[in-house]
């Protein structure tokens, strides 16, 4: 994991293999979670192989920022992208309501806004790098 974060590359070995992803898109969902658990035939498949404690602890997302000084950082600078008006990123979102979550007392929600680990302070960290993009590369949406 180490040696292909290094280089940016996301890969889950042993899992990686393209044979092994297509064989088991192709398996029935209530094979896929056998024993009514997520990953159910794979906990099936390394029964004996890995201990008991590791095989059927509960599946922890990867942390994240917490830190209230994360989300003024983040909060502020958007608002600096809205209120300055020449972004790129403006068109491809709805202002008005991404103010609104700026300038919440709620801005730090733990309601995800795309999966289990994304919330205020991710979202606006994912609309600057957005903006931060199409400005570096001068992005054109016509």
């Amino acid at each position: 994991d180490r040696m292909s974060m290094a280089v940016g590359l996301e890969v889950r070995v042993p899992f990686c293999d393209h044979r092994l992803v297509d064989y088991v898109f192709n398996i029935p969902w209530e094979i896929k979670t056998a024993g009514d658990r997520e990953k159910g035939i794979l906990r099936l498949a390394l029964e004996g192989v890995l201990p008991p404690d590791v095989l059927y602890r509960k599946k922890s997302p990867y942390p994240k920022t917490h830190n209230p000084n994360y989300l003024e950082a983040v909060r502020s600078r958007l608002l600096d992208v809205l209120n300055e008006g020449q972004s790129p990123l403006l068109p491809l979102i709805n202002v008005k309501k991404i103010r609104e979550l700026a300038e919440s007392d709620n801005a730090s929600s733990n309601i995800p806004w795309f999966g289990q680990l994304m919330s205020g302070p991710q979202l606006f960290a994912y609309l600057l790098q957005t903006d931060m993009w199409l400005r570096e590369y001068k992005i054109v949406i016509r």
